[in-house]
């Protein structure tokens, strides 16, 4: 993470006022692991995440606290709402965005940011997903399937009934369901990923053709910051074509290794001095790898640069 309260969530939150009483900092801190969790799934980037985080600490100071029942329950709302509002403007820079855009990996090997009830919502394709559906979709989705809340509680965050509350769920659970094949399980993608790294590292073309499905897609992000294609590429031929250059232009020096990232597994690709080159994630099914997800941009992979 970028701040000092990302890496070490017991440090005081950015902004700290000293005339907030010890209670109502613990009570803040105790959940905002929670609400950074609930922010990045919503937005896919860390940066903003905090942002959100930060405004709802801002928020928290403004409040007549004498009156809060449930710091929790109120910080949850305060968090929701706010990243509801960033998506609108998230959406805009998005669409001047310089080629594909994908969400910021994270590592979650220590998972100390995330608070993550449950791993769900954190994988790459579905953040990806998830930027497809209205910002209350969202919402009602990463409440609901990532962090357990209730069908009422998501109804009092959105200001909603809690009947309108379910369908909205449910049409982003629909929508997710329909834009994607069943995922493999965990243990099938750390496969297909050890295999992938295997024929990588030696420049395995056949054995890479054989992992991938015949319409496969990469799409890779460089956000304007380092060359990298600019468009999606469709198809196993153009695919192979791809990695080949890659390989031999780019990461014939490099260090290729297994971490994880977004509560699964990635591909890590340093250079000799260690600096990230490329966190690659791959989505697959029972049919093989059907997305190959590459993020090159630097300022996207700050969390897995050696520490200084």
């Amino acid at each position: 993470m970028t701040s000092d309260t990302a890496d070490n969530p017991s440090a005081p939150a950015a902004g700290w006022n000293a005339n907030v009483p010890d209670s109502d900092l613990a009570a803040f801190e105790d959940v905002r692991p929670r609400l950074f969790g609930i922010a990045y799934r919503m937005l896919g980037s860390v940066a903003e995440a905090e942002d959100v985080v930060q405004d709802a600490w801002l928020r928290w100071q403004g409040t007549d606290r004498r009156v809060v029942r449930n710091p929790a329950a109120f910080l949850t709302t305060t968090t929701t709402r706010l990243a509801i509002n960033a998506t609108t403007s998230a959406h805009t820079r998005r669409e001047t965005y310089v080629g594909p855009w994908l969400p910021e990996p994270v590592d979650t090997s220590a998972d100390p940011a995330l608070g993550a009830e449950r791993a769900e919502a954190l994988e790459m394709a579905v953040l990806l997903l998830l930027e497809k559906l209205t910002a209350p979709e969202r919402a009602a989705y990463v409440l609901h399937e990532a962090f357990g809340y209730s069908y009422r509680e998501i109804a009092e965050v959105l200001d909603t009934t809690e009947a309108n509350a379910r369908q909205v769920a449910r049409r982003a659970r629909e929508h997710l369901a329909s834009e994607r094949s069943a995922p493999a399980p965990p243990a099938q993608q750390r496969r297909l990923l050890e295999s992938f790294v295997a024929a990588a590292q030696v420049g395995d073309l056949d054995g890479l053709e054989r992992l991938l499905v015949d319409d496969v897609v990469v799409r890779p992000d460089g956000g304007g910051e380092v060359h990298a294609s600019r468009v999606e590429l469709v198809g196993a031929a153009r695919t192979l074509t791809f990695l080949d250059n890659v390989l031999r232009k780019y990461w014939q020096d490099s260090t290729l290794r297994i971490v994880e990232a977004n509560g699964g597994t990635a591909l890590l690709v340093t250079s000799s001095t260690g600096e990230p080159q490329a966190v690659v994630v791959l989505d697959g099914s029972d049919r093989g790898i059907e997305h190959v997800y590459i993020q090159v941009a630097p300022s996207k992979m700050r969390q897995f640069a050696p520490a200084v």
